[in-house]
């Protein structure tokens, strides 16, 4: 997909389709992520959903209740990614 001026973009369920295709080709499992990096990749969609009011349990349950991973609200809180955190080019 390409923006009218921008750069490429592309869904994240496409660039994981790519991935796991590489893998496979490669001889690889599949790549797994330790619970600080997960929280840290979805700490946009976190800062969002507080901003939306929700509570980070409620954002545990959703992640739980929509995938395998187990995670508690405690954990998503001990673990988020501030934006300086996961966009230091910005500060």
């Amino acid at each position: 997909m390409t923006g009218e001026s921008g750069p490429k973009l592309y869904p994240v369920e496409e660039a994981v389709r790519a991935q796991k295709a590489l893998r496979t080709a490669a001889g690889l499992g599949p790549e797994m992520f330790p619970l600080p990096a997960f929280v840290g990749m979805i700490s946009d969609e976190i800062d969002s959903l507080r901003q939306a009011g929700k509570t980070d349990d409620q954002i545990a349950a959703l992640v739980s209740s929509n995938s395998a991973i187990q995670i508690s609200g405690e954990e998503i809180t001990q673990n988020y990614a501030s934006p300086e955190q996961r966009h230091p080019s910005r500060g």
